[in-house]
C-alpha cells in the first residue's frame, strides 16, 4: 500500500454524509491515529434543534471549545506508532456552522474567540469533503434515528453545504478535494473504497479539486 504523504487529514461533509464512518474505515487501513467528534456529549445540541434562536451561540460555543480541546490534545501528543491523523471533523466547521446559526453580532463576538483557540491547532494537510445530495444525506439522517436530529430541514442542511462550497473557493493554503459521492457506497463496494484510499496517496496542490467515483 502506498504511503500517504500528508500528517493530518480532514474528513468534511454535511451531517449524514458518512464522515465518520469512512474515517473509521481510513484508520483500520492505514493504522492512523482517529480523532472523532464527540458531538453526543454536548448537552445543548437537543435544546438548540427545539429552539435554534435561544440555544445557538452556547451550542456553537461549546462545540467550539471541545473541538479545540480535542485537536490541540490529539495534535500535539503525536504517537510514534502512527503514520499520520485522520479526524472526522475540522475545527473551521465551528466557524462554517455558526455563521449560518447566528446572528450577526454574535457572529462577530464567536469569530473572535475563533481565531483565539484555532491559533495553536495546526492546518490540516489535506481536506477531503464528502459530496452527497440533500435527499440522500437526510435519508441517512432518519436512518440512524438519532432524536435530536428529527427536526433537521431540508433548507438547513442546503445552507450547511453552500456554506462549505463557498469556504473551499477561497482556499489557497490547503489541499481540498471535494469527492462527487452521489453513487458512492464504499461500505459495500470495495472498488469505491480503494478508489478513496488511492486518493489519500496522492500529492494534491492547495485549493480545490473536484472529483468524481463512476465506477
Amino acid at each position: 500500500m502506498s504511503k500517504v504523504p500528508y500528517n493530518y487529514v480532514c474528513i468534511e461533509g454535511n451531517i449524514g454524509a458518512g464522515k465518520t464512518t469512512l474515517s473509521k474505515m481510513l484508520a483500520d487501513e492505514f493504522n492512523c491515529n482517529l480523532i472523532l467528534e464527540q458531538f453526543t456529549e454536548n448537552p445543548f445540541l437537543g435544546y438548540f434543534y427545539n429552539n435554534p434562536e435561544r440555544y445557538a451561540f452556547t451550542v456553537e460555543l461549546s462545540f467550539l471549545t471541545e473541538r479545540q480541546k480535542q485537536l490541540q490534545s490529539s495534535l500535539n501528543n503525536r504517537d510514534l506508532f502512527s503514520d499520520f491523523n485522520i479526524a472526522d471533523y475540522s475545527l473551521v466547521k465551528s466557524l462554517l456552522f455558526a455563521k449560518q446559526n447566528l446572528n450577526e453580532e454574535e457572529f462577530k463576538l464567536f469569530h473572535n474567540i475563533f481565531n483565539i483557540l484555532s491559533q495553536k491547532i495546526p492546518t490540516p494537510d489535506l481536506i477531503l469533503y464528502l459530496h452527497r445530495p440533500v435527499e440522500r444525506v437526510k435519508k441517512h439522517i432518519v436512518e440512524r434515528q438519532r432524536p435530536f436530529e428529527s427536526k433537521i430541514k431540508d433548507e438547513y442542511l442546503e445552507q450547511i453545504q453552500n456554506a462549505y462550497f463557498e469556504f473551499f473557493k477561497t482556499q489557497t493554503l490547503v489541499p481540498v478535494v471535494l469527492l462527487d459521492g452521489e453513487n458512492m457506497d464504499f461500505i459495500n463496494n470495495p472498488i469505491h473504497f480503494n478508489e478513496i484510499k488511492n486518493i489519500l496517496t496522492q500529492e494534491f496542490k492547495p485549493g480545490l479539486h473536484h472529483l468524481r467515483i463512476i465506477f
